[in-house]
């Protein structure tokens, strides 16, 4: 049973807070609907769009940030600082790579222009957290066909003027998957760290 109701108005909540916290409840309400097994196949899937639709449609005008895909803030930032990543894993050379990676992603957005960190309006920080490679699939005779490269870093984007942290992730994963015939683990590193390099800049300059 879906509760979609909020209680009245107390003396210290505004009716943007109640608002914010019938969306709240909304958006419980569609994560149990997804995970549902008893309702048919057909009424859950129109009572989803339905619910989805009330839910953004409130969203859109409440100004809660149950959600937001507005971008990440970057009014008035126009430059970006990129210090090379520590490294807390066994790979040589990973944390330069990553870093000239990522930098080189920003050159080509052109959102943030590359600086110096002493000139720079904003700072990206990051930890290179662990690194594994392990079997990814295989052939009916269980010989391994690929194996699969994963990095986790950790990542700020703050404004150096005022010290505020725009965005972190403290588990960002990249990975890549290479042919265990033809490629090698190199190879599997390389498209790990473009992944990575492609989510930080989205996730800086897109919001997402």
């Amino acid at each position: 049973m879906f509760y979609l109701s909020a209680s009245p108005l107390s003396g210290r909540e505004t009716g943007g807070e109640v608002l914010c916290r019938f969306l709240v409840k909304m958006q419980n309400n569609l994560n149990q609907l997804t995970a549902e097994k008893t309702t048919s196949s057909g009424l859950r899937f129109t009572i989803y769009c339905l619910l989805f639709t009330v839910y953004f449609l409130l969203l859109s005008i409440s100004g809660c940030g149950v959600y937001s895909f507005s971008g990440s803030g970057l009014s008035g930032i126009k430059t970006i600082a990129i210090p090379v990543f520590d490294n807390q894993t066994g790979e040589y050379g990973i944390r330069e790579t990553l870093t000239e990676k990522i930098a080189e992603r920003f050159v080509q957005d052109n959102t943030l222009k590359v600086v110096n960190e002493k000139i720079a309006e904003s700072i990206l920080q990051g930890v290179i957290t662990k690194y594994e490679r392990e079997a990814h699939t295989f052939d009916e005779q269980e010989n391994i066909e690929e194996y699969i490269v994963r990095i986790w870093v950790k990542v700020t984007f703050e404004e150096k003027k005022n010290k505020k942290v725009i965005w972190k992730e403290d588990s960002l994963l990249g990975w890549g998957i290479y042919s265990a015939q033809d490629e090698t683990e190199d190879l599997g590193k390389e498209r790990a760290i473009e992944k990575l390099a492609e989510d930080i800049v989205n996730k800086t300059v897109k919001g997402w």
